[in-house]
């Protein structure tokens, strides 16, 4: 039976273990951390990404664990809408998109893989090709015929094998917030752009929200108290973000500053072949970043015993494309100037949400 090492045990990582596993092969996981968590981050699956768990079994699961508003879409501060979107429209053209807590997903993933599979508390600090791909780590040594680089923005795979290519800083900085609300749900959820600055709300299960932000800044910069940032910043925007934001625990608030890969000439070298963030880390701007890993994952699984070129041909055109779309879309969002504001605004007005969705078919009728 041939063998595989990942490294990483998040998201793209246990869906190709699932994948690979399906596909023969027996598997090892490498995780760093010492148990699955991911506090305060919520996450829209779309339907290319749903329709790449069904792939490996999991796309009914994973719709039971979610939910999604039936309106969402992009306002201004005021509340204005600047563009809608209608969720059943969506579902109707390209299936169905739920949203959930990345922890409800890891759960999903994980509870799939074999027990033994994954190797947690256990740091990748070397690799090396002879006949094999061997594997240094804290645990020791592991050899396998392939390896699996799922280790987010900052691969130590793809530092080794893939030199020169540093995470570039996108310009702005973002925050991420889980809000509790027992008995409470929003019906209306999305975006919403000013200048140099947006706010996002999604009501997830188990009447949670999750709220994120960004801002056009300087690299590094940070605040002791980040919630209060977040209060001068958005505080007297429209509802909801008036009235959920001073709720938030102030403990919960992530901030992050966000980078991207660099465009990658390949995606596989010899044995070694990259998924997710350590191939394609990209801006979160069109929420499609854990919807390519679990596309890289099922086409990993699907094509791996007809080798790895193919996964090159097939993923790194259309991950490069995507992630050049979310740059793109972050640079909009994101415009200081008032009279690109304006521009952008007004603009958005015009389009109707119809050839809007239209736009993202690239995107969402992705299949294998």
């Amino acid at each position: 039976m041939r063998t595989a090492i990942i490294v990483g045990g998040g998201i793209g990582g246990l869906a190709a273990a699932t994948a690979l596993i399906r596909a023969g092969w027996q598997v090892e996981v490498l995780e760093q951390a010492a148990e699955f968590t991911e506090v305060g981050a919520g996450l829209t699956l779309w339907p290319n990404a749903l329709r790449a768990l069904d792939a490996i079994g999991l796309g009914d699961e994973v719709r039971a664990a979610g939910a999604i508003e039936a309106t969402a879409g992009i306002r201004n501060p005021r509340g204005d809408w600047l563009l809608r979107t209608d969720f059943t429209e969506l579902d109707r053209r390209f299936g169905p998109a739920v949203a959930l807590h990345r922890a409800d997903l890891l759960h999903v993933l994980a509870k799939a893989v074999p027990e033994g599979v994954v190797r947690t508390s256990t740091r990748v600090t070397d690799v090396r090709l002879d006949n094999q791909v061997v594997v240094t780590h804290t645990g020791g040594e592991s050899r396998a015929d392939l390896l699996v680089a799922a280790d987010g923005l900052k691969s130590v795979v793809r530092q080794l094998f893939w030199p020169g290519t540093t995470p570039i800083y996108s310009g702005s900085t973002a925050w991420r917030m889980i809000l509790d609300r027992p008995g409470e749900r929003l019906e209306v959820g999305g975006e919403y752009w000013g200048r140099g600055e947006e706010f996002g709300v999604l009501q997830l299960p188990r009447d949670q929200v999750y709220m994120f932000a960004g801002a056009a800044a300087p690299e590094g910069q940070t605040n002791d108290d980040e919630h209060a940032e977040l209060l001068r910043r958005f505080g007297t925007w429209a509802e909801p973000i008036a009235s959920l934001l001073p709720q938030v625990d102030p403990g919960r608030v992530m901030r992050h500053d966000i980078h991207y890969v660099p465009k990658l000439k390949s995606y596989v070298h010899d044995r070694v072949v990259l998924l997710g963030d350590a191939a394609h880390s990209m801006t979160p701007n069109m929420g499609q970043g854990g919807c390519m890993a679990l596309e890289d994952a099922a086409t990993l699984g699907a094509i791996v015993n007809d080798g790895l070129d193919r996964y090159d041909r097939l993923r790194r055109p259309r991950t490069q494309s995507v992630a050049r779309m979310s740059r793109m879309a972050g640079r909009v969002g994101l415009a200081r100037s008032r009279a690109a504001v304006a521009l952008r605004d007004n603009g958005m007005r015009l389009v109707p949400a119809r050839a809007m969705l239209r736009s993202f078919a690239g995107v969402f009728n992705w299949s294998l």
